[in-house]
């Protein structure tokens, strides 16, 4: 590693909040939702200063974000939305694979990067980008020109959703744009099927060959890998007891776990190192899909415990 001292990091997450409504043949619940959102709090759970850039209305929907992020710790710096705040449901009613639907607000989602926004990014140690309006070129612009040294300090996760793409071409080509001045991207067997088309190692193939980015790819009941120059490390699932019940989580606890451990201690050196990040993202992943919404959770216990 780059730091042989473990430190408290301030990490930038700038993405989407809003309210998940999920929807089956017991009715309806809501949670306090958004990839970026989760990242933030299971960055915060895993002990690091977590500051959350998003979106919100003027709104109830908005309160309860904020008291949400409140008692994890997760400092907010808001961007006003005409909209309102982002809602997404996922419609599971009629059984198989759900249905997601998205409201106004989450399909023209932006940040506004004035004062407040560029602080937190100047201040951050890391900024992490997740579920963002890459088929906004202004947007995109605006994002890159904002992260200084953006190839040792950024991490981007594209993290597309099918009912909030406007320009699926456009989204692509942007998101490689960025992830190529990033320190990381990672990209999900669902973000390459969704975007190009692709099996997941023909889209990793897109980031290969430049200096940068780290690549983290993420493959469901299949693990994970890590690419970093010559390093190339896959890691298996990790069996914990007792059954998968919500699978929502998984790639969001994956990334804040790679996040923490960068944060923290650097850049791994060696593929021994790679493989002590990764087998821990994979046992903390493991976790998280055994407890019902995409709250970040530790193996042992029942919620994690902030180191």
């Amino acid at each position: 590693m780059t730091s042989s001292t473990p430190r408290t990091a301030r990490i930038a997450v700038i993405g989407d909040a809003l309210i998940d409504e999920l929807r089956d043949p017991s009715g309806s619940r809501e949670f306090v939702g958004g990839a970026a959102l989760n990242v933030a709090v299971g960055l915060a759970l895993l002990g690091q200063r977590a500051t959350l850039i998003a979106m919100l209305g003027d709104d109830e929907p908005a309160e309860r974000i904020r008291a949400f992020l409140d008692e994890f710790g997760v400092q907010l710096v808001e961007s006003p939305s005409a909209l309102g705040t982002s809602r997404a449901v996922s419609d599971r009613s009629e059984g198989g694979e759900p249905r997601y639907e998205f409201n106004e607000a989450a399909r023209h989602r932006r940040i506004e990067f004035g004062g407040d926004v560029r602080s937190a990014i100047d201040e951050a140690d890391l900024v992490v980008v997740s579920c963002y309006p890459f088929d906004d070129d202004e947007q995109v612009d605006a994002l890159l020109e904002s992260v200084a040294d953006s190839e040792r300090r950024l991490v981007v996760d594209g993290n597309p959703r099918a009912g909030m793409l406007r320009d699926r071409a456009r989204f692509l080509a942007n998101f490689e744009r960025a992830a190529t001045r990033s320190l990381l991207v990672k990209a999900g067997d669902e973000d390459a099927d969704l975007l190009a088309g692709e099996a997941l190692d023909d889209f990793v193939g897109r980031f290969r060959g430049a200096r940068h980015p780290i690549v983290l790819s993420t493959a469901g009941r299949d693990g994970a890998t890590i690419i970093d120059g010559e390093v190339s490390l896959h890691a298996d699932v990790v069996d914990l007891p007792g059954p998968v019940i919500d699978t929502m989580g998984a790639g969001d606890a994956t990334l804040s776990a790679v996040v923490r451990r960068l944060a923290r201690d650097g850049v791994p050196g060696t593929a021994v190192e790679w493989a002590d990040v990764l087998d821990e993202a994979m046992g903390i992943a493991a976790a998280t899909v055994r407890h019902d919404g995409a709250l970040l959770r530790s193996p042992g216990t029942a919620e994690i415990v902030p180191s």
